[in-house]
């Protein structure tokens, strides 16, 4: 059997090192077999995906194989088998961007050509009706030319998932997702990333985030109060925008096309040039095809939303999985304890009650704790986990039936947004 590092992908692709992996897929560095141009190609084992998530694939597919802009990270082709997925995307050389913020704070002048590609990729996303919603310098990768490549729109948003001209899923990750997506409140995907990119700027700036700390429940309520503090060496323009940005209230709250017009954004602006490609939409096209025969298409770069949708990609390149298990609930603390209690007794734990918000769960060799902890007075952060060595046991024994339990409770589990 051919190892990954020696795979030939269907003649056209040699595959090399291992460059991240997560829970859906692996990427590997790959080089052209006809003209060793490089790529990077995102390999995802159709069995870890969830089937429910095809018809969702397929209709965002067919909406955004329209567009196309430099600073969004390229998709090139896409591949597929009866057992994978093969994504063949552009190769950012660079790495990550947060890398580079956590090398210390840029000049202004360098965070100011960042901010200004992720503006311009952002007005393009907003203006063809796509929210991005988990903006932060982790999904945001530089180029061969240093440029930056927006990627990893696995929770955008397209305009049929309006209700009332709102979105309702509350997704993205702390640190960066806007205060009336953390409140639960319908909100403008438009605005929710507008906060983001204020964030972000305030990191290119400063070598660290704004809103930054481990305890989830402070680090929610500093961003619906807006408590951060600028660094003495910011300069008073680039005070103002990031404050224009993070505004809690969306209705008074900068839009991304009122930035660009802005004499600090502008200073030194190149516009980016791009185009929209009317391609007939690929309402044909299937990545799940039911034979072995290899399927083939050509795509541009909005096809990586369709086909990440649905993905926790926010843990694409990080190693190993979470033992945790986080989800949100707007139920009461009384009905969540109580259901717990009811739960862990059917599945035959001994059950026991704790001050604080405290269900402790045990059997002769596991040990489960399950804290709530209130985000604001109507939205209830639910945490799940073993103590002690027992998390493998947990993990393949115990945690599908506790999570079926819970699932009535569930508003949104962590790793699909917060």
């Amino acid at each position: 059997m051919e190892t990954p590092q020696s795979l030939d992908l269907f003649g056209k692709y040699k595959l090399g090192r291992l460059i991240g992996q997560g829970s859906f897929a692996k990427v590997y560095y790959a080089k052209s077999v006809a003209d060793g141009m490089e790529f990077a190609v995102k390999v995802m084992d159709k069995k870890s995906l969830d089937q429910t998530m095809v018809p969702r694939i397929l209709r965002e597919v067919s909406v955004m194989h329209r567009m196309n802009h430099p600073n969004i990270i390229r998709l090139h082709e896409v591949m597929a088998s009866k057992t994978k997925i093969y994504l063949v995307m552009e190769f950012a050389s660079g790495g990550e961007l947060f890398k580079v913020c956590r090398q210390g704070p840029m000049k202004e002048s360098t965070a100011r050509r960042y901010f200004q590609q992720l503006v311009s990729a952002l007005h393009f996303c907003h203006s063809n009706g796509i929210a991005h919603r988990d903006l932060k310098t982790h999904n945001l990768l530089l180029g061969r030319d240093g440029g930056l490549r927006v990627s990893d729109f696995g929770l955008s948003a397209l305009p049929e998932q309006l209700k009332d001209g709102m979105l309702q899923t509350a997704c993205g990750t702390p640190g960066y997702t806007a205060p009336e997506v953390v409140s639960r409140r319908g909100y403008d995907g438009a605005k929710a990333d507008a906060w983001s990119c204020g964030a972000i700027l305030f990191e290119l700036l400063a070598g660290y985030a704004p809103f930054n700390d481990t305890n989830l429940v402070v680090m929610f309520s500093k961003i619906l109060r807006r408590r951060y503090v600028f660094p003495p060496w910011f300069s008073p323009a680039a005070r103002r925008v990031i404050s224009l940005l993070l505004d809690p209230n969306p209705a008074t709250r900068m839009k991304i096309d009122e930035v660009m017009s802005l004499p600090w954004f502008r200073k030194s602006y190149r516009p980016t040039n791009h185009n929209m490609s009317y391609n007939c939409p690929t309402d044909t096209y299937n990545p799940f095809p039911e034979d072995e025969k290899s399927v083939t298409t050509t795509m541009n770069a909005f096809d990586i939303i369709s086909l990440s949708s649905g993905l926790d990609l926010s843990g694409m390149f990080e190693m190993g999985k979470m033992t945790k298990k986080r989800f949100t609930t707007v139920a009461p603390a009384e009905k969540i304890s109580e259901l717990v209690l009811k739960i862990g007794s059917e599945l035959g734990y001994r059950v026991e009650k704790r001050e604080g918000g405290v269900v402790r769960l045990a059997t002769a060799t596991l040990v489960v704790l399950i804290e709530m902890q209130a985000i604001v007075p109507s939205l209830y952060l639910v945490e799940v986990k073993p103590v002690g060595g027992a998390a493998p046991e947990f993990n393949e024994i115990y945690w599908t039936d506790l999570k079926e339990g819970l699932e009535e409770l569930v508003v949104e589990w962590q790793n699909d947004g917060i």
